[in-house]
């Protein structure tokens, strides 16, 4: 049913909570790839040099720490595990790997980074669920 897992993470209480969950169902489905995916809003070029340079490397390592944070949640599948690192904006880049990837199930966080933290469903969150290509499970 669900063979193709996407994870999305951005380092969230959520997006955490969401791993744990994507490792569980995962591991129940026997799912034959699990794809997290790390999307990040793109550095304004009008930093210039040298401090674009500097934003780039901060948003990666960001993203490579938040990656790390996902991988230890998740721990030993004997799924593949893919990951994938993609600028743009958030829920936009979430849906194209989705559809690109041919993925079977979204699997994210209510709530971000973002700044409306008290909001019920984040706007990445709905945007995800309104234009996905596939279903999507969503974790508090």
């Amino acid at each position: 049913m669900f063979e193709r897992i996407l994870l999305a993470v951005d380092g969230s209480e959520h997006a955490l909570r969401a791993a744990k969950v994507a490792r569980d169902l995962a591991g129940a489905v026997q799912a034959k790839e699990l794809r997290i995916v790390i999307a990040y809003e793109p550095v304004p070029a009008y930093l210039g040099e040298p401090n674009l340079q500097h934003a780039i490397d901060a948003r990666l390592s960001e993203s490579q720490a938040t990656l790390r944070e996902a991988e230890a949640v998740i721990g030993e599948l004997p799924t593949e595990i893919h990951e994938e690192f993609i600028e743009g904006q958030v829920a936009d880049a979430i849906i194209k790997v989705a559809t690109t990837r041919e993925s079977d199930l979204i699997i994210m966080g209510s709530r971000g980074l973002g700044r409306l933290a008290g909001a019920l469903l984040g706007s990445n969150s709905q945007k995800v669920v309104s234009e996905a290509p596939c279903p999507v499970l969503i974790v508090r």
